[in-house]
């Protein structure tokens, strides 16, 4: 990928791909370059026959203070570079919400703004002791769009989005698992650490059928069944006709564990 770098680290360990943001001095702030990166990230990554799962995380004890606000000078000055600096960022959001693989948010330290928005549209969000989640919007005399809107929304439900909104502050993790917007409380170790366990063992399962079980379930909780009736429909008689699923129930047959190709 053209935009790896030292703000944004990828590894993968077996088939679970972890992307780290890495601004850690500014708490993993994302600049513009970076939500462009995101986005091409995001969308090569969920290309990858061989990979099962990836975590999302930040370098240094925090996850991401959100946008970098000190570069808004330059990038973000009037509103028609704010446009382009929104259409940016929600490209990333989007890239990481519509990635077919499962994704999976290690929270540690700050999500805020931006960073909340980025951890929201991951399927899952873990934490632990120190993690703070919030969108200061309130504070900025920002008003948030319908993308990051619709994903606290999706997650917090209708009075707890306002809270998150209205208030400004950031939760620490036992509210944020209140409020939902953190599913998995790590009560020893890390995030990054629960993450990448749980994200080995949905990397366990046949790919085809985490993939076929987003795509139905998103377009359930989008009101796009009818749209993507054709894609659903490919994607159910794909998964019947495929390798795995002779696979998966010889191994059911024969009490073992099944070896799940993704095709």
């Amino acid at each position: 990928m053209s935009c790896m770098g030292e703000e944004i680290v990828i590894e993968t360990v077996g088939n679970v791909t972890t992307v780290a943001l890495n601004r850690p001095s500014k708490r993993n702030a994302i600049s513009l370059a970076m939500w462009h990166c995101l986005a091409e990230i995001f969308d090569d990554v969920g290309q990858q026959r061989d990979r099962r799962a990836v975590v999302l995380t930040g370098a240094g004890g925090s996850f991401c203070a959100g946008a970098d606000i000190s570069e808004f000078a330059t990038v973000r000055a009037n509103a028609i570079m704010g446009k382009a600096y929104e259409e940016a960022a929600d490209r990333a959001t989007r890239a990481v919400r519509d990635c077919p693989l499962p994704t999976i948010a290690a929270i540690s330290g700050y999500a805020m703004g931006g960073g909340c928005g980025l951890a929201l549209a991951c399927d899952f969000r873990i934490g632990d002791a120190t993690t703070q989640m919030g969108i200061p919007a309130a504070r900025l005399g920002i008003v948030y769009g319908p993308l990051d809107c619709a994903l606290l929304l999706r997650q917090a439900g209708l009075a707890n989005a306002k809270r998150v909104l209205y208030s400004g502050r950031a939760f620490g993790v036992y509210d944020c698992a209140q409020m939902k917007l953190v599913d998995v409380v790590a009560e020893r170790g890390s995030a990054l650490e629960a993450a990448q366990a749980f994200a080995a063992d949905l990397a366990s399962n046949a790919p085809l059928s985490i993939a076929g079980a987003k795509l139905v379930l998103e377009a359930l909780a989008s009101g796009a069944t009818e749209s993507r009736a054709e894609e659903i429909e490919a994607c159910i008689s794909g998964a019947m006709d495929s390798a795995d699923y002779r696979e998966g129930t010889l191994a059911f047959t024969e009490k073992r564990q099944p070896r799940f190709l993704g095709r």
